[in-house]
């Protein structure tokens, strides 16, 4: 394994990830779907209703519950779903998000892609 396979499967290990056929009812219930693909990509495969955009460049700064930055007034007890294209940044982002004071953050399993029924990696 590289290293990144090795950070990617440390930072899985602590979240509580959500299939695609669930994100409807995750939403239902109250939690925060948050949309980090880049504006190409939407534009290419479409918006998520109802997610929140919020550029992967500045994920951290905009939803870190001390953070000077921050855009969303996000209790640290809500469940925060990350979404990218294939569930690969979202799966990092997400555990960063842990560390930084929202320790229900996770990720959409597949990513965007999975969510459309595009071609993704099941192990995404």
């Amino acid at each position: 394994m590289s290293a990144i396979d090795d950070l990617l499967a440390e930072a899985r290990a602590r979240l509580d990830r959500v299939p695609a056929a669930r994100l409807e009812e995750e939403m239902r219930a109250g939690a925060l779907v948050v949309d980090i693909r880049p504006v190409e990509q939407r534009r290419r495969d479409g918006e998520l209703e109802g997610a929140t955009v919020v550029d992967r460049n500045v994920l951290e700064w905009r939803l870190a519950p001390d953070s000077d930055a921050r855009e969303l007034d996000v209790d640290p007890h809500t469940r925060v779903i990350l979404v990218c294209n294939q569930g690969y940044q979202s799966s990092l982002a997400a555990a960063t998000l842990q560390r930084l004071g929202l320790p229900r953050a996770t990720d959409l399993i597949g990513g965007y892609q999975a969510w459309i029924g595009g071609p993704f990696d099941p192990n995404g």
